[in-house]
Parts: C-alpha cells; structure tokens; sequence
C-alpha cells in the first residue's frame, strides 16, 4: 500500500509492504551511484539487500546511537560522495533509525545544494514518526537536532518484515510514538492501544498505517512547522531536555517522550496513558532532578522570553496548544520527576 505526501513543491510516496526491500529496485531508481547510510544496529542484510541491486552502491556504517548524528560523521558522507565523484543525478539511502535518516538526509540535502535522497526506514520509531516530514538535522553542542534542513526524501520505503527482528524495548520505543499521535488525534487509534493485550504483525502494521495517515495530515496542513504541526510536539519538549542531560544515551527517544507526555494532560487522560504506558514497558517517572530538565528546556526552541508553547490533552483525540509561564511549566517537570 501507499500513502502519498504532499509537499509545497512536489510530493512523495511511502511504500508500505512486507518484503519490499528484496524488491527494492523495483521502486527507487538505483541505477546510478547511490550512498548507503547504516549503523552498526541494524542486520547488514538490509543494507546488503540494496548493495546487491544498485549500479555503483558505496556503503557507510555509523555506529549505532544518537551520538553518531553528529557534524563528523555528516562530513564523512560529503567527504566520500566528494571522493567518490558523485553528481546531482547520483543519490542518498538511508537504511535503518531515525539516526541515520536524519544526518543521511542532511547530506543529501547539502551536498552540490541538494541530490536525491531515499528512506528505508527499518524501526518501529522511524517508521511511524522521521519517515514523513522532511526534517533532517545533526545534533551539535550537545542539542538535539540544532543543525538542519526541511529536505522532503524522493520515496519512502516500509518493510514490515523489519519489525520482526527488534527488541521488545525498541518495539516499545517506537509504539510511544504512535500513542503520542493518537492520544492527540486518533480516539479509535488510541481504543487499539487501551484494548490490545498482543501486538502481533497484523495489529504493528495497523498502528503504523493509521499513525502515518495522521502524521500525512498534520504534515500536509503545515509543512515547515509554522503552526499546526507543533501538535507533534506533545511530549517532547522535557524528552528533549532528557535526551541532551543524557547525552542520548540511558534512554531511548520514545521512553523520554513517553514521561513528557505525562504532565501535559488532564488527570483522566493521564490515568489513561499511564495505565497504556506501563502495558508497553515504557517509564513513568523521570530519574533526573527537576532543576536540570527545567533548566536545560530553557535553550528548547519552543521557549519565548519568560514563557513556552506546550501541546496538552484535556480528552483523548483532542490537542490544545497554548504559550504558558515558565514558572507554571516547571511546576508540570516537578510533577514527574524527583
């Protein structure tokens, strides 16, 4: 199946089916020289399967984990496509995580102002959430993402067969994702996550589908985060302040957005998050003080002066977006962490 994504310039697909990528030539044009982005996490079949059907495929492998999205490794792609005499015809694909999606894409975006760039993306995380929106960037100073470019990706390629060699904690990781969405927009979707006692494939795939159909709308509705797209926030301004305290290392991504999400609904919605929180093995309370994540979402983008724009659920399927006090923002930090 596929869902189409409209840009303000173009559009591109995401291709959703299990086995795509044994067939991947068949659906993005490979037939020139392509730069293969992967990490050290994920299966090197994957990336094999691409190799084997490029014309002249070249491979870089980072090693896994937020710390490789940084301005080094970004060089090392210019640097080997530049070496490797790559022109404007020639192109960028990422195959794994968020990580490398998100640096991969940036070179793409950089290299002689802009070359084509695919993503493969082959965890629940990526899947559901970097795989649509055209955000790249590397992290720098210690900030997630505070370098980077809107760089749509050509295509958009889902295998689910991908799902079946995760870890249950990465599974989880990638599910907090899809809640975020539907605790925000999608009530029924939300009903999947409160009933389900077995994520199985045919319920994965479900999820993923309906996550990326929202994440489609909001994205269309707002492509470059002007307004309406900031509901993909929810969460994350404290996941972010986690992350950079952390150095992106005790948690991952989704457990960091999990805990955001927490102080930012009403009580009725949070008993219903936590209670869908704790069956997918995602924390609920935050091990750090509340004076470093107070102060490190100070440097949050999201942050105006003395005051902060925040994303909260009063009913599930429903968002507000209001600009509240500093003050009566960290009193929401002291409500999840010790």
């Amino acid at each position: 199946m596929n869902i189409n994504v409209k840009t303000s310039n173009s559009s591109y697909d995401v291709h959703l089916e299990s086995g795509a990528l044994s067939k991947v030539a068949t659906l993005l044009n490979l037939q020139r020289k392509v730069l293969i982005v992967t990490d050290s996490g994920v299966p090197k079949e994957y990336s094999q399967l691409v190799f084997k059907q490029c014309k002249e495929p070249y491979i870089l492998t980072v090693e896994q984990g937020e710390a490789s999205k940084q301005i080094d490794n970004w060089q090392w792609l210019l640097k080997t496509m530049a070496q490797n005499n790559f022109t404007r015809s020639d192109c960028v694909v990422a195959v794994g995580g968020g990580v490398v999606g998100d640096f991969a894409g940036f070179a793409a975006a950089c290299y002689m102002r802009g070359i084509d760039f695919y993503n493969i993306p082959t965890t629940v995380l990526s899947q559901v959430d970097s795989s649509i929106g055209g955000k790249t960037a590397v992290d720098f100073m210690g900030y997630k993402n505070l370098v980077g470019a809107f760089y749509p990706p050509k295509k958009v390629v889902i295998d689910f067969e991908t799902i079946k060699t995760l870890p249950p904690r990465q599974v989880s990781n990638g599910l907090c994702e899809a809640l975020k969405m539907a605790a925000t927009n999608d009530k029924e979707l939300f009903e999947i996550f409160d009933k389900t006692t077995n994520f199985t494939q045919e319920v994965m795939q479900e999820i993923i589908y309906r996550a990326l159909l929202i994440k489609k709308s909001v994205v269309e509705a707002d492509e470059h985060e002007a307004g309406l797209r900031k509901v993909l926030n929810f969460g994350h301004t404290i996941a972010h302040a986690v992350e950079s305290i952390n150095q992106m290392e005790k948690y991952y991504h989704g457990e960091c957005v999990a805990i955001g999400m927490l102080p930012m609904c009403s009580a009725e919605v949070r008993e219903k998050l936590k209670f869908v929180l704790e069956k997918l093995g995602l924390p609920t309370q935050l091990t750090e003080s509340a004076n470093q994540i107070i102060e490190t979402c100070k440097h949050d983008k999201k942050t105006s002066g003395d005051n902060i724009t925040v994303v909260t659920v009063e009913k599930i399927g429903e968002f507000k977006m209001k600009e509240i006090s500093f003050s009566e923002f960290s009193a929401m930090v002291r409500s999840v962490a010790k």
